[in-house]
């Protein structure tokens, strides 16, 4: 492990040396002004929704993009997206900002580790130059590019193939709905055409179909029939289906269509090239006797070693590069990744690490660098790593900005800023602004926490039964066999890449009464809110329709009453081709997304757009009884009681989604559920409300299971499962079961280390 290095030298007063926010009113931030030093290591605390995310990201950060955007020609900035400026009064010495964010990494098939990090590219160049057979040019070697990608998949190394006994029912003929795919119901155009086609009978069972009816039935390409007097084109069920159903994006499928597509179907490894994406000229070149195939394949770690081990003056400055790209992938935890893994299958934590690697080998000095909660993801034993890179990056001259709730990354700070004193409308003031000691003695939330521990239960409830998974071997799962408690508080954890999202995702997603509340983004989250997502909107509706005596569907925007200049979203989006949209405020409705009439109609005294930007804090108040309080009771369960109601859904962090789910789930009785770091973003304070909302479901006789890095929450498990001993192919076992007390009597891996000094701190 590596030391941190010495507190850098202390900041002249000179102005010079201080970013000055004066004035910062976006979101809720109530007029705030603060000076923070450059080139220091700067950690913003506070509350979920107290602020933090308004003042680092959508001030300082927001108006650093925008300032450089401005320096460009008035022809190159019309194809980039108009940046609003931040609400606030002047900001002084900015650096241009890097925003080093959870968001997940491209969704493209094409994108990969390796892609994502530039590492592909220079093993690329090693091949070209040192392969033999020689090939050609390290194009020759990228899927991406139509002189090295597989002919047959072009360079996805996946073919999709479809399930037919998802589409229909071989027993049944076609009037009796053999055809079970959606849009094909008896009577329906589609078949109206597949019917009356006379390629075959519409009463014969499709089992008795001739191979050449079959081939019809299914296959044949568009072509022109007389049906009656009328030509009309016909086409076979298969192909229909992929070019009206699977042509499309996933995100944008309706849910249903969405349900069959997932059915069937089913991804295989492309047989030409065995999912290696590159055509046999790229995979017959070798250096040491492997292939830049198998050296994708291998864990960084691994790559690492074998890349060290090839000496060649030829490239020797590119080797040192990639050997500097690969060593830092190991140290910031993520050696257990491989070249070849698609950058859409990485957690938020890991992306953002991914990302981070490539801020590491950067010459650039004096940036600003943004972080948002680097530590998503990271066992204690990673954070450690993680703190030694945020200071390397500082100590290379940068200014570093990092929004983190972890008392070992707060430990680090050269200045700590403390937001709060509370959420929403009680957050947006300084609380503090100084060095750690003087947050440690400050009455602040944040200070009174620092010290905080969590205790071991002095006694763990008895479990009711218990769910089995057998023989596990998906990703690095080594044959595992577990048996997981009914009806107590399970935590599952091992260091980033042992195994524990595949135990548990992979196994338990999809049985009967899994929910799984997840922190993936929600779909059409443009247009939903905490309203319409959880039902609350409903009886809203309701109570306005009754009060003034008209009809509900006015008082939603997506419906009768909305904006006809804006459709309801408050916002007019212009789409740029070539870059982002830009949203702006709709001028007619002024975002209130209503028509005029709409607005004239009052429910005690407000009207349904004052109604939809209140918190749910407000909101409570307002409801005091009925559907509409049940609803917001569990959003404010669940620590959300600062979100607006009207707030669409993909302004919320993913710790904020995956409480939105948890809070629609609870409505359900008996279930087990999946939480995967229920504790991102969240503070100090409100770890122990969520807490003591697990034990609130727990007694209320479900089970919950939480894959979980937070000390707190295995010392408050009734039951662990940790697995290890390391990530990648040294992962992928169960280390321990049993009570927490035992891991810290009796453990001894890595996780059984931090939580006894964990606990020992508390005692001490």
């Amino acid at each position: 492990m590596s030391v941190a290095p010495s507190r850098p030298e202390p900041v002249p007063a000179d102005s010079h040396h201080m970013i000055q926010v004066r004035g910062a009113r976006e979101n809720n931030l109530a007029d705030v002004s603060l000076d923070l030093p450059k080139r220091r290591l700067t950690v913003f605390t506070g509350v979920s929704g107290s602020g933090k995310s308004s003042l680092v990201f959508g001030t300082i950060a927001a108006e650093s993009q925008r300032l450089i955007n401005e320096t460009y020609t008035a022809f190159v900035q019309s194809f980039m997206p108009s940046l609003g400026r931040p609400d606030v009064d002047a900001l002084h010495n900015l650096s241009a900002a890097i925003v080093v964010d959870q968001e997940r990494m491209g969704a493209a098939s094409r994108s990969t580790v390796g892609t994502a990090t530039d590492a592909y590219t220079m093993l690329r160049i090693v091949f070209s130059r040192l392969g033999t057979p020689h090939i050609g040019t390290s194009s020759a070697f990228s899927f991406n590019t139509a002189e090295g990608m597989c002919p047959e998949c072009e360079g996805i190394g996946q073919v999709s193939q479809i399930d037919i006994d998802q589409l229909v029912d071989r027993d049944r003929s076609l009037n009796d709905g053999a055809i079970t795919a959606p849009g094909f119901a008896v009577g329906a155009w589609y078949w109206q055409i597949m019917a009356q086609s006379g390629l075959y009978a519409p009463d014969v069972p499709l089992k008795e179909f001739t191979p050449a009816e079959w081939e019809d039935f299914l296959h044949k390409p568009a072509t022109k029939i007389k049906v009656g007097s009328n030509n009309i084109t016909y086409e076979g069920l298969v192909t229909k289906v992929q070019r009206v159903h699977l042509s499309k994006d996933r995100e944008a499928m309706q849910s249903h269509i969405r349900a069959f597509v997932d059915r069937a179907v089913v991804f295989t490894d492309c047989p030409a090239c065995d999912g290696t994406r590159l055509n046999a000229a790229a995979l017959s070149s070798t250096v040491g006797g492997l292939s830049i195939a198998q050296c994708s394949a291998m864990q960084i770690s691994d790559l690492a070693e074998f890349v060290h081990r090839i000496g060649d003056d030829s490239v020797a400055p590119l080797l040192t590069t990639l050997r500097h790209t690969l060593d830092s992938l190991v140290e910031i935890g993520l050696g257990y990744l491989s070249l070849d893994r698609t950058s859409s299958t990485l957690s938020g934590g890991e992306a953002q690490r991914v990302k981070m690697v490539r801020h590491l080998g950067s010459s650039l000095t004096d940036v600003t660098y943004v972080f948002d909660e680097p530590t998503t993801g990271l066992h204690p034993h990673d954070i450690q790593r993680m703190n030694s890179l945020l200071l390397r990056l500082r100590d290379k001259g940068n200014t570093v900005l990092v929004v983190e709730h972890k008392p070992e990354v707060i430990a680090i700070a050269d200045h700590v800023v403390d937001l709060g004193p509370g959420a929403g409308s009680a957050g947006g003031h300084i609380c503090y602004s100084g060095d750690l000691a003087g947050l440690r003695a400050s009455d602040t939330l944040t200070g009174r926490h620092l010290g905080h521990r969590a205790r071991l239960r002095e006694t763990v409830r008895p479990p009711r039964g218990q769910l089995t998974i057998e023989r596990a071997d998906l990703h690095n799962l080594k044959d595992v066999s577990a048996e997981i408690p009914l009806g107590v508080l399970t935590a599952v954890t091992g260091v980033a890449g042992s195994g524990k999202s595949s135990l548990i995702h992979g196994y338990l997603a999809g049985r009967d009464g899994v929910v799984v509340a997840s922190q993936t983004p929600i779909r059409g989250s443009r247009r939903s809110n905490p309203a319409t997502y959880t039902g609350l909107l409903g009886p809203i509706r309701t109570a306005f329709a009754k009060a003034n005596g008209v009809k509900a569907a006015l008082f939603s925007a997506n419906s009768e009453g909305a904006c006809s200049h804006c459709n309801g979203l408050g916002l007019v989006y212009t789409d740029l081709a070539m870059m982002a949209g830009v949203a702006s405020l709709c001028e007619q409705c002024e975002g209130k997304r209503f028509t005029p009439e709409v607005l004239t109609y009052t429910l005690r005294g407000k009207n349904i757009s004052e109604v939809l930007t209140m918190s749910v804090a407000e909101a409570r108040a307002f409801f005091p009884s009925g559907q509409a309080r049940v609803i917001l009771d569990r959003l404010s369960d669940v620590g959300l009681s600062y979100l607006r109601l009207g707030q669409p859904l993909n302004t919320l962090s993913g710790g904020e989604r995956q409480r939105l789910k948890l809070a629609i789930h609870m409505a359900e009785k008996s279930a087990i559920y999946v939480l995967d770091e229920p504790t991102t973003g969240l503070h100090l304070a409100d770890v122990d409300q969520l807490l003591a909302l697990l034990d609130r479901l727990v007694d209320d006789g479900n089970t919950v299971i939480v894959i979980e890095h937070h000390q707190a929450v295995m010392a408050h498990a009734d039951w662990l499962i940790d697995l290890g001993p390391r990530g990648g192919h040294d992962g992928g076992q169960v280390v321990f079961t049993g009570t927490p007390a035992e891991l810290v009597a009796t453990g001894d891996t890595l996780t059984a280390q931090h939580l006894r000094r964990y606990v020992q701190a508390d005692e001490g």
